[in-house]
């Protein structure tokens, strides 16, 4: 499945627009572990965002800082849900959510998720790979930080709900994996 990432109004890019997508491919079930493949792709080159860097990449708090992609998931029937943020220096985080931002936890993770990142020169992608519960239906919202060379910081994700960016919004939650 391709989906568009959309800038949220109150905070477009800097200079020349540019695409955001993403592609995502949820594998069937290996025991009681489903695969969930991410692409995430910026129709811009990589050197016009700023991009962290890490020594040895692992569980970091606060990737949303700089340049991001995040993927929530909520179960159907739940109002618990998980944000994993990737960034492209490999760093993770997993956060659970009783509900709507309140109750965050740091999330159990058994394997962490697999980064990966291919620039190509004039657009790049993200690549995640993380293990979910099988045989649930999941509601997927998928969003991204982008912070321009020059500071400038846009807001993406598949829909928009608030009159600032939020993605824990469940406005947000708009693709479905079965």
């Amino acid at each position: 499945m391709q989906f568009d990432l959309l800038p949220h109004p109150a905070t477009a890019p800097a200079a020349a627009p540019f695409k955001l997508w993403a592609n995502v491919d949820y594998a069937g079930a290996f025991g009681a572990t489903a695969i969930l493949n991410l692409w995430f792709g910026v129709g811009a080159p990589l050197s016009r965002f700023v991009m962290p860097s890490s020594d040895e990449p692992g569980r970091r708090d606060e990737l949303w800082r700089t340049t991001c992609f995040e993927a929530f998931l909520r179960a159907d029937g739940d109002e618990a849900y998980r944000e994993w943020n990737f960034a492209p220096s490999g760093d993770w985080a997993a956060y659970d959510f009783a509900a709507r931002r309140e109750d965050r936890s740091e999330g159990a993770v058994d394997n962490p998720p697999y980064i990966r990142i291919e620039d190509n020169l004039t657009w790049f992608v993200l690549g995640s790979t993380v293990a979910l519960e099988a045989g649930r239906e999941w509601a997927l919202g998928l969003s991204a930080v982008l912070e321009e060379q020059d500071g400038t910081k846009s807001y993406w994700a598949l829909a928009h709900g608030a009159d600032q960016p939020d993605f824990h919004d469940p406005a947000c939650f708009t693709a479905r994996l079965v």
